[in-house]
């Protein structure tokens, strides 16, 4: 008895162990008074259209991977995930509608603990302002370094969300942090205990509010990529399942009129795969050559909306 007590005991104290030891490695931050008066507005006050959530998420991946190929083209790198997987460039998301989760990936430069830090806890450091105010200082080269940083855009998801969770994963870097929100003032980061599951980039998680399951819907978020990111230039896959219905074999066999055969009854196969959503290649990107009138007209149409054909387009290319 006495044996099995201090056995109990020593079990005990191991996961007593585990868990204090993984709260004191998620370190605890303050956001700084800009970004709380921020997101006041914002789930408050700023934003009337929730959808566009998705569109700022999006532009911010696409502004990630623009950087990184820019780096890339004089610094190649592989970086592998903890499976020998390499990072792929586009955007991909996708929904857990048993977790009510909705989650955002990138391939691009991704976020060091001090990134994550100093770009999601201060408006004073994060992309938007901070490139602007570069721009008009005339340093064209540090507005570069800002590409890629989340802007303000990024609070928008606390229309949608009670908290979010941001993974990320940078070249100089061999540890993935995650920085976590429920937009109440404070947020943690801490190593992922995933390990390296990006290679590279970030990936957005967003446990959804009670008022938001139209956002695990997927035709849904089709619908918001072809309004607000089709002409994103890098390739958006949505994540979508199909459920079918199989004859399966079982155990144990049946006599039927002296002969023996197998019983069998159908069960459901789920079955997963990446669909793009943005096909049309922006135009802007493209040679004038190379471009039909076809390839104008579904342009127009998808940008302004309209049913009919443009009266009249021109295009031009410039270099400098």
């Amino acid at each position: 008895m006495g044996f099995r007590l201090i056995r109990w005991v020593a079990v005990l104290a191991f996961v007593f162990t585990l868990v204090f030891s993984s709260e004191l490695t998620k370190e605890s931050f303050q956001f700084k008074s800009d970004v709380s008066k921020m997101l006041d507005i914002i789930i408050h006050s700023l934003y009337t259209n929730r959808n566009i959530f998705l569109r700022e998420i999006i532009s911010n991946a696409s502004d990630a991977l623009d950087k990184i190929r820019f780096l890339y083209l004089t610094e190649p790198k592989d970086p592998k995930t903890k499976d020998n997987e390499s990072p792929t460039m586009d955007v991909r998301i996708k929904v857990d509608k048993d977790a009510r989760t909705l989650t955002v990936m990138d391939g691009g430069i991704g976020m060091t603990k001090e990134d994550l830090i100093n770009h999601l806890g201060s408006l004073g450091t994060s992309g938007t302002k901070k490139f602007l105010e570069q721009l008009n200082e005339g340093g064209t080269q540090q507005a570069l370094n800002m590409i890629g940083q989340f802007g303000v855009g990024f609070y928008s998801v606390f229309l949608v969300s009670d908290n979010v969770k941001v993974a990320s994963k940078h070249d100089s870097e061999s540890i993935q942090w995650v920085w976590e929100s429920t937009a109440d003032g404070n947020f943690f980061v801490y190593e992922d205990p995933r390990g390296n599951t990006l290679g590279r980039g970030t990936e957005i998680t967003l446990e959804l509010k009670k008022d938001a399951d139209e956002y695990l819907d997927a035709e849904k978020l089709k619908g918001i990529v072809k309004q607000y990111s089709e002409f994103i230039h890098f390739p958006i896959y949505i994540q979508t399942a199909t459920t079918e219905q199989k004859e399966a074999e079982e155990e144990g066999k049946e006599e039927t009129d002296g002969d023996s055969k197998t019983k069998t009854e159908p069960k459901e196969f789920t079955t997963y795969k990446w669909e793009l959503l943005n096909e049309n290649k922006p135009i802007w990107t493209r040679k004038p050559s190379d471009i039909s009138k076809e390839d104008y007209n579904n342009f127009y149409k998808a940008l302004t909306k309209e049913v009919e054909d443009p009266l009249y387009f021109t295009h031009f290319s410039a270099e400098g």
